[in-house]
């Protein structure tokens, strides 16, 4: 009998004991390996594989199980409430910094501090970080998650407890033992009789994307953002909710140490922690001075946005602890330290008013006027409410105090109003009838959320100026130098109301717009010419056909090579191109028999655009023409791209949703709402190991 495969129960066998304790060296390892050393070992396939093994023998022989056993992560009976815990040790908090001056002025605070300790002075009241040498500054990241007291005796979890008011918070050590990131039992031979870690749970944003599709999926409501998601699932009474929502932890202090030799220094602990298998967060800096300490700040500013987790602001440490001792603290915040904050990416403001915007589509799109605040470092003053929809179910009134979220480049965004603060002077959203730039009526089709006004290009000029905008750009005509200012004077002083009428301008007309000088008209009128010369799929997506997008264009040129087999083609016709279906051949066939589009298309083609031509793509059947996948979690080896591009070259086609019309869901880890639709449709699902069987043989 194989210890792999345990069939009853009774005494213990000597080799599924050995087996139990092998399955669960093994687990933690590869644990360790991923959150401690960011070093992934084995594939998740194969770490849940091992996981089942030991889950099974467990479930035949419970006297198997160790308080270290991964199988002991899943979650307990719910709690009826929180017990308070009293810290051994104070959970302060740190003074904050919002400028370069206020960086400077702590850094002569503790220079000179030190300078007294030593026996030295500083000159001339220049900062002079000691008497001899620069400062030594351990630098690390301000994570926006929760604070949290992990306390290990002889090496064991124990107790988890939040910060609470510093001296008390909350034991929460049943759902800290669903975080993988954190472990169960410490690594190493110098482990300490007791030890209280300090640190960080937090939620990455891609794991925070995830949760929220489940919420919504589930009808439920939303989190606002990965800290309130983190925090929300630390203190769920049930630790087996916690125990689905995929939690991360960094350490980056101490409390209370026994039984062990202190390091000497904060980057010293940081390094004994990694050890003892504790994850730390490798975004740290060893710098010398104010000066290093300004660079890392500044460093982090500009990656921030690509950093996989939310930061609000880095964190300086003195990095001796001697030294750290001498400095003291100062009421509940140590004299050591400084969280120096970045700008505020969420405020709170008002809703002054909420109109529409026209896109180049015609998606109407409700925006938020506001009272000016600033957000991430920019005075914002207008935020997306994206659909009508979306207001209805933030609730967002007009008059409404209400949070502002902004992040790097992305549109500002309302993200809740705050209850207590509404008033009755309040006024609901009305979505108006008709398109506020032409007067069109404004149509919403019954399975879209969006709202587009019917007016088009020729009466609505503010899709006019979109649709000229996409027509020049780079991946359409590719008319460089005719940029949005431009065209917008253009269609303002109505010089052009097609795309036609690009090529009917002349050098006055040009030259006397505004910031244009000459030679930037001459340049605009060789580009025109320039982009004469096209190709068939850069000119359908140029057409901005609605859900004809670039790979959608390119596939329609292939297969029917000329434009006017296109524009003749049937809606069977246009079903026939892997990448059409219904609702883009019915786009595609409006689109053609429009007489107004009719029209351009011969303007356009009298003005002299043109491209090569050939002969239709041969009906060649391929081995999944005709198949509809849907990828859902993370695949072991292959990556999204790669898996889309191995199908479509086979003939299948990718699909973003789960529908009647889906084949195949192929699913990896952390699959989500879309393998429970498939489950409940009765969709064929598909793993990795599944689908490359399925393509190999095709």
């Amino acid at each position: 009998m194989s210890p792999d495969t345990p069939q009853s129960s009774g005494a213990t066998p000597p080799e599924w004991v050995a087996r139990a304790a092998e399955l669960t060296a093994q687990l933690n390892h590869h644990s360790y390996a991923y959150y401690a050393l960011d070093q992934p070992s084995v594939p998740d396939a194969e770490y849940d594989r091992l996981f089942q093994q030991l889950q099974a023998l467990e479930l035949q022989h419970p006297e198997l199980i160790t308080p270290d056993s991964p199988t002991q992560r899943v979650g307990a009976t719910p709690l009826p409430f929180f017990r308070q815990v009293t810290h051994a040790v104070p959970m302060l908090s740190l003074g904050n910094g919002f400028s370069d001056e206020d960086v400077l002025a702590f850094g002569k605070r503790v220079a000179d501090a030190l300078a007294a300790a030593a026996g030295a002075n500083t000159m001339d009241g220049n900062v002079v970080d000691t008497a001899s040498a620069p400062v030594e500054y351990a630098a690390d990241l301000k994570f926006d998650g929760l604070a949290i007291n992990l306390r290990y005796e002889n090496g064991l979890l124990v107790q988890a407890a939040t910060r609470g008011d510093g001296a008390t918070g909350e034991d929460v050590t049943a759902n800290i033992r669903t975080v993988r990131a954190i472990p169960l039992r410490l690594r190493g031979d110098n482990i300490p009789t007791l030890l209280d870690v300090r640190g960080e749970v937090l939620m990455y944003k891609a794991d925070f994307a995830r949760l929220n599709e489940r919420q919504r999926a589930a009808g439920l409501k939303e989190f606002a953002n990965p800290r309130n998601a983190a925090a929300g699932s630390l203190r769920q009474l049930d630790s087996r909710i916690t125990a689905h929502r995929r939690l991360r932890f960094f350490s980056y202090g101490i409390g209370l140490l026994e039984g062990a030799a202190m390091p000497d220094s904060h980057t010293g602990l940081m390094d004994w922690y990694r050890q003892l298998g504790l994850p730390v967060c490798q975004e740290r800096a060893l710098v010398q001075g104010v000066a290093g300490l300004l660079d890392f700040y500044r460093d982090i500013g500009q990656r921030r946005a690509e950093l996989p987790y939310e930061i609000d602001g880095v964190v300086y440490k003195v990095n001796r602890f001697d030294q750290q001792q001498q400095l003291g603290f100062v009421a509940r915040a140590p004299r050591y330290a400084l969280a120096h904050k970045f700008p505020a990416e969420e405020a709170l403001t008002t809703v002054l008013d909420i109109e529409v915007q026209v896109g180049r589509t015609g998606a109407i799109t409700p925006v938020a006027r506001l009272k000016p605040v600033a957000v991430g470092g920019v005075i914002v003053t207008n935020a997306t409410l994206h659909n009508e929809d979306e207001v209805r179910r933030k609730d967002i009134r007009i008059g409404d105090s209400v949070i502002v979220r902004r992040a790097g480049d992305v549109i500002p965004e309302v993200v809740a109003y705050v209850p207590e603060a509404r008033t009755e002077q309040v006024r609901e959203f009305q979505m108006p009838v008709a398109c506020p730039v032409c007067g069109s009526p404004i149509v919403r089709l019954e399975d879209e959320t969006i709202a587009r006004c019917s007016g088009g290009w020729i009466k609505c000029s503010a899709q006019r100026k979109g649709g000229l905008q996409h027509f020049v750009s780079r991946r359409a005509m590719d008319v460089d130098g005719l940029g949005e200012q431009l065209i917008d004077q253009l269609v303002d002083k109505n010089l052009i109301v097609t795309a036609a009428d690009l090529y009917k301008l002349g050098f006055v007309a040009l030259a006397e717009l505004e910031r244009m000088a000459d030679k930037s008209a001459q340049n605009v009128l060789a580009a025109l010419e320039k982009s004469k010369s096209t190709t068939l799929a850069r000119f359908i997506y140029a057409l901005g056909i609605r859900h004809v997008g670039e790979a959608t264009a390119k596939e329609l040129a292939r297969h029917f090579g000329s434009l006017d087999a296109l524009v003749d083609a049937s809606e069977l016709q246009l079903l026939e191109v892997a990448d059409v279906g219904p609702v883009v051949a019915q786009s595609m066939i409006g689109f053609f028999t429009d007489p107004l589009n009719r029209e351009l298309l011969e303007q356009l083609r009298a003005a002299g655009v043109h491209w090569p031509e050939h002969a239709a793509a041969e009906r060649t059947p391929m081995p999944l023409q005709g198949n509809t996948f849907v990828l859902t979690g993370t695949l072991p080896n292959l990556s999204r791209e790669a898996a889309q591009a191995r199908i479509e070259a086979a003939g299948g086609k990718v699909a973003g949703s789960v529908s009647k019309k889906t084949t195949y869901v192929v699913a990896g880890a952390e699959a989500g709402s879309k393998l429970a639709k498939a489950e409940e449709l009765g969709i064929t699902i598909l793993d990795e190991q599944k689908l490359i069987a399925l393509l190999e043989n095709a």
